[in-house]
């Protein structure tokens, strides 16, 4: 589970690092306030919520268990733990 956080993390980050990667290669001034606008701040942020809410909705259609399986709950057979699984 703490895989999909830092997922989501580094997209929510990626549209910021390539917009400073951009001003460095660029040669502008990487911590001048003129080279981050808040118009600008406002569209890398909605860039970056959208790459979350698609990164959501792809994990939620693309992983899982597919439909009409059963998940069978962890238990003991015969003295051994069996974990959980989907049949």
């Amino acid at each position: 589970m703490i895989r999909i956080g830092f997922t989501e993390i580094a997209l929510f980050l990626a549209p910021f690092v390539l917009y400073a990667v951009f001003l460095w290669a660029t040669r502008a001034d990487l911590l001048h306030p003129d080279s981050w606008p808040v118009s600008r701040i406002v569209w890398l942020a909605i860039a970056a919520l959208t790459l979350v809410v698609g990164s959501f909705i792809y994990v939620a259609h693309f992983s899982g268990a597919p439909p009409g399986s059963t998940y069978v709950p962890a238990h003991m057979e015969n003295g051994k733990f069996v974990p959980g699984r989907v049949k």
